[in-house]
This record gives C-alpha cells, sequence and structure tokens, in this order.
C-alpha cells in the first residue's frame, strides 16, 4: 500500500512497525541513508530485535530508536498508535479533539496533575 487515504488504512498500514520503520526512514532521511542523531555518521546497524540502530561511532549513546530527536522522543506511546494519530490530525479539515483520537484509535487519556 502507498499512503493510506483512510484513517481504517492508516491504522491498518501503520500497526505493522516494518511500515513505520519505512515511513519514518523516508520521513527523516529522504536520501535513505540512516544517521545517528547524536554524531551525523551513517556507519549505522539496525538491531530487528531491539527495534534500535547502533552507531559504530564512538560516543556514549551508540544506540538510538527512529523517536530520537522527533517529538514522539519521549513517548511511551509506541509508532504504530502515533503515526495513525497524526495522520488523522493532517487529514482533518477542522481539526481533531484529544477525544476523537482517544476513541478512534483505542489510546487512553491521562492528564498529569499539577506539582507533580
Amino acid at each position: 500500500m502507498a499512503n493510506p487515504t483512510t484513517l481504517q488504512e492508516a491504522i491498518q498500514h501503520f500497526s505493522n512497525f516494518d511500515n513505520c520503520r519505512a515511513f519514518m526512514v523516508e520521513i527523516r532521511w529522504p536520501n535513505g541513508a540512516v544517521q545517528c542523531p547524536y554524531c551525523g555518521s551513517e556507519k549505522v546497524t539496525y538491531l530487528a530485535n531491539a527495534r534500535v540502530y547502533r552507531c559504530y561511532g564512538e560516543h556514549p549513546k551508540q544506540k538510538f530508536s527512529l523517536k530520537v530527536g522527533t517529538i514522539f522522543e519521549d513517548s511511551p506511546i509506541p509508532l504504530e498508535k502515533w503515526l495513525p494519530a497524526v495522520w488523522l490530525l493532517v487529514n482533518a479539515k477542522n481539526g481533531v479533539s484529544s477525544y476523537e483520537i482517544h476513541r478512534a484509535l483505542g489510546v487512553t487519556q491521562r492528564r498529569e496533575r499539577e506539582g507533580n
């Protein structure tokens, strides 16, 4: 499938992590060469079992995920949920409430209490 045209297609397409990975690589590195977000090196290997990349540069953070350096970095929500949500936001003409996302994708809303 090329680009999903409906929310249902987006949910099905992005439920496969390999599709999420291919999408993120295409968006982040249009030339197709994955680069380390810490040192910029292209000498990286994908570790499929852990779903992370390993950089062969000499620095402390040699492993990185597709989320590093993006708005998704500190989120515990997987890309399989985030990417359909982003698809929904981008394709909504009149905006989307967080409750609509909650209902459409089955994610819960949790509000942080002040002072914690």
